[in-house]
């Protein structure tokens, strides 16, 4: 198949984790053709099930698709699984790199797909499970207009929109603009996490601080979510403490390497850290409230 093909894309997808497993099935509704491969075979098998050929190598998985998604860790993760995928990448094959890795990432990784002859599209996603398995994540993109036809079937299945942010995806446009929401996301969850600590600590209920701003303009729905999570004690992961610290640490990295202070996002993936070592890692990242106790 080629860019302007209208035939549907064959899809390769590398990493069906939290997020992975709800794209996989959003693009198998879509009546696309979908190879998968998990580092961990038992978390891609039930999408055999649903019409996806689970592979046992990232090279099986890759071989003969049209469009490579990888949706992984981080940037050092991704580069090994493309790197153990090499046998079976051919020139020209487009891959849509959908790990938040960060600018600095982004660029090492188009250098990784112009080692294999890939088409590289910069492509992270905004939105964490039920987004993901609803099939309405924000697809950020940057990379060359030739692999916007053939990624437009697959970024329909997963995402309700596509934002295209220029055509080299070694400039990191679209990494550098998921830093930046992200940095929000990660401090609206942090406060909502140390202001139920503060009520808890001043033996005051959670609720009267949710009930105080209800309606008003400091009320806000990813406060409901993550406040009402602690408050249930509801650690189901839509995104875990573990990787939201990845994701802080990138925050902090490129505010240090382009000479803003980021003051907030420091503390947060501190915050992170200091929950994760508490043996949080695994739960939603909710649970960096335990971050603000012994």
């Amino acid at each position: 198949m080629t860019a302007t093909s209208t035939a549907k894309p064959t899809v390769a997808l590398l990493g069906v984790g939290i997020m992975g497993a709800g794209m996989a099935r959003n693009i198998l509704e879509a009546g696309l053709p979908l190879r998968v491969w998990n580092r961990s075979r038992a978390k891609a098998e039930p999408l055999a099930a649903e019409g996806a050929q689970v592979f046992d190598s990232p090279a099986e998985a890759v071989d003969g698709a049209d469009v490579i998604l990888t949706m992984l860790r981080d940037a050092p993760t991704v580069a090994q699984v493309i790197s153990d995928a090499a046998t079976g990448l051919r020139e020209g094959q487009i891959w849509a790199q959908c790990t938040t890795v960060g600018p600095t990432g982004a660029a090492q990784l188009a250098q990784v797909a112009g080692k294999h002859g890939l088409v590289i599209v910069d492509a992270p996603v905004l939105g964490t499970r039920a987004p993901a398995e609803q099939g309405e994540l924000v697809m950020f993109a940057a990379g060359p207009r030739s692999a916007e036809q053939a990624l437009r079937p697959v970024f329909e299945a997963v995402g309700r929109k596509t934002v295209w942010l220029g055509e080299d995806a070694a400039d990191s446009a679209a990494s550098k603009l998921k830093l930046v929401v992200n940095s929000w996301v990660l401090a609206i969850t942090g406060a909502s996490a140390e202001a139920v600590a503060l009520a808890k600590a001043l033996d005051v209920d959670p609720q009267a601080f949710l009930d105080a701003v209800d309606g008003g303009p400091l009320d806000l729905p990813y406060l409901r979510a993550k406040a009402g999570a602690i408050l249930r004690e509801n650690w189901e992961p839509s995104f875990t403490v573990s990787v939201a610290s990845k994701d802080a640490d990138l925050i902090a990295e490129a505010g240090r390497e382009n000479g803003a202070r980021l003051y907030l996002a420091e503390a947060m993936a501190a915050r992170l850290h200091r929950a994760d070592e508490q043996g949080h890692g695994d739960k939603d990242m909710a649970a960096n409230y335990f971050a603000s106790f012994d």
